[in-house]
């Protein structure tokens, strides 16, 4: 069946990421991540797996106030965001919630070979700090999001975050269920370690 191609210039407007983080997180998925090229081509695929972190998440960089490397996060919503981990890998964010509010959605996979997981989808892309703070309701730029197909709600998939040691048990990792280029397939909810009683103690 043939595929419809979509509309490269239909970006979201600044209200659409303007609102809560858990509001814009699974409103995105399906919708088209576009980049392009420096020689004027254009890559674009589906985002189908992300994760929300907000300002009162112990998991997320802005947990602890505004520092230089997070301080897009506190602007207006709509804004990339991608920070450097691992020493090795980029990470790409969409920035959430109103200006002085910090929220993020990471992207975690887009529906394209090499754009399952957040790093790969990063190297594959050319996607590098360099893209900090970019606008991504500009159609004419580098990186920008564009409207896709609706999705309907019970195909988006929820389940905890992944590779993340706090804040464990929120289920704020949302997917596009039976998708082949989730970046993981299975993610086992957390169990908190039980505490050793008094008497089984060592020592």
């Amino acid at each position: 069946m043939k595929q419809d191609v979509p509309n490269l210039s239909a970006v979201f407007k600044k209200k659409f990421f303007c609102r809560s983080t858990l509001e814009v997180a699974p409103d995105l998925i399906g919708a088209i991540l576009c980049r392009r090229l420096a020689d004027g081509t254009i890559l674009h695929a589906p985002i189908v797996e992300l994760e929300a972190y907000t300002s009162d998440d112990p998991a997320c960089h802005a947990f602890r106030g505004l520092t230089k490397r997070c301080e897009v996060m506190f602007g207006p919503g709509g804004y990339s965001y991608v920070y450097f981990i691992y020493g090795m890998y980029n990470c790409l964010n969409v920035v959430t919630e109103p200006e002085g509010e910090a929220g993020a959605v990471l992207i975690r996979a887009i529906g394209t070979e090499g754009g399952n997981g957040p790093g790969k989808l990063c190297k594959t892309w050319g996607i590098t700090r360099e893209h900090n703070a970019l606008s991504l309701m500009d159609p004419n730029g580098e990186l920008w999001i564009v409207k896709g197909p609706e999705i309907p709600k019970g195909r988006i998939g929820t389940s905890i975050r992944v590779g993340i040691s706090q804040a464990q048990d929120r289920l704020w990792r949302f997917y596009l269920k039976d998708n082949e280029f989730v970046s993981v397939k299975n993610v086992r909810p957390h169990k908190p370690k039980k505490k050793q009683s008094q008497n089984n103690r060592q020592g």
